[in-house]
């Protein structure tokens, strides 16, 4: 029999090694895809709703559940995963690198998921592999693997198997599991596939749905860890940062993040959309350009740059001048 089945309440009910709602027995982040820092429908070839890297062509979509509709009878879920795919895509996957190759090594681990597919079904292969960083031991391969091919009715999957151990292997920079949910073997037709309610957790049973941290904004820090992003909603002129100037054409801001993020960050923004204000004066100047002068895990230092009558030291105000898609983002994604 495949791995890949549908795993009834009654064995969900059964329990494994730890208790059904416990937080922290599910490793993957934002498994119910609820939160979407970069926006409801992304282009992918990248980072989708937070922590999902979906690779090759297509969209991802933070699709709402019509209410009543969710998979899970007593668990109503606000949102899934709707991954719009054109034809000849093979090998297009997606995938969480859930941080550092220790996770679980040596145990069984159940990866579980919901999946439809209402359009084009196609076979998707599942897998996990050991990614040792950089400057680490190879990439290796585990025993969570299968296949599956969804249908139009909301089905959870299972996987069980083995991680190996790490002994021997040598950990470098920037580890990972590799969970990959869906990898398209050979898109021949254009395909819609929904996943919802991703779980990797200790044990040979697939237990009850629930989201690592067990909380919405416990949720939303874990996802902070890797990603950050302010955005302008509802005020199109509310303030990112106060900053003063740092030379005739640049000003300076000490950007706080709300978590402690995973590594010194990055920096990502779509386009500005940004002005800085002279607070002294009321006068506004646009910049055209941001450079990341020093970075850490808890805060930057981000030199907004391309104008010209700036006063060094004065105080200024960098808000979003009017835009009300502006947005400026911090990354430190694996």
């Amino acid at each position: 029999m495949s791995r890949a089945q549908l795993t009834s309440t009654v064995e969900q009910s059964s329990g494994g090694v730890v208790p059904p709602f416990t937080a922290g027995k599910n490793v993957i982040i934002n498994g119910d895809m609820r939160v979407s820092q970069r926006g409801s429908s992304i282009a992918v070839g990248g980072y989708t709703l937070d922590r999902w890297v979906i690779t090759g062509s297509g969209t991802a979509t933070q699709t709402a559940f019509t209410p009543g509709t969710a998979p899970v009878a007593g668990y109503e879920a606000p949102y899934y995963l709707n991954w719009t795919i054109t034809a000849n895509n093979q090998n297009s996957e997606i995938i969480q690198r859930v941080e550092d190759v220790r996770t679980f090594a040596g145990q069984t681990v159940t990866l579980s998921f919901w999946a439809r597919s209402t359009v084009g079904a196609q076979l998707l292969n599942v897998n996990i592999y050991q990614n040792f960083g950089s400057g680490g031991s190879s990439l290796v391969g585990t025993s969570v693997n299968g296949t599956v091919t969804p249908n139009g009715t909301w089905t959870r999957y299972t996987f069980t198997g083995a991680i190996p151990s790490v002994a021997g292997k040598t950990i470098g920079t920037g580890s990972f599991l590799w969970v990959r949910v869906a990898q398209l073997t050979a898109t021949t037709t254009n395909t819609s596939l929904d996943i919802w309610g991703v779980q990797l957790e200790a044990g040979p049973v697939a237990t009850p749905f629930t989201t690592a941290s067990n909380t919405l904004q416990g949720e939303l820090a874990l996802c902070q860890r890797y990603y950050y992003r302010w955005t302008n909603v509802g005020l199109i002129y509310s303030c990112m940062a106060m900053g003063a100037g740092y030379s005739s054409s640049a000003v300076q801001i000490i950007y706080q993040f709300p978590v402690t993020m995973r590594a010194a960050v990055s920096y990502t923004t779509d386009s500005l959309n940004l002005v800085c204000q002279d607070i002294a004066t009321g006068t506004t100047y646009t910049p055209t350009a941001v450079t990341l002068n020093q970075s850490g895990n808890s805060s930057a230092q981000i030199l907004f740059t391309g104008m010209s009558g700036i006063t060094s030291y004065r105080q200024y105000a960098v808000y979003a001048g009017g835009n009300s898609n502006a947005y400026f983002g911090v990354s430190a994604e694996l």
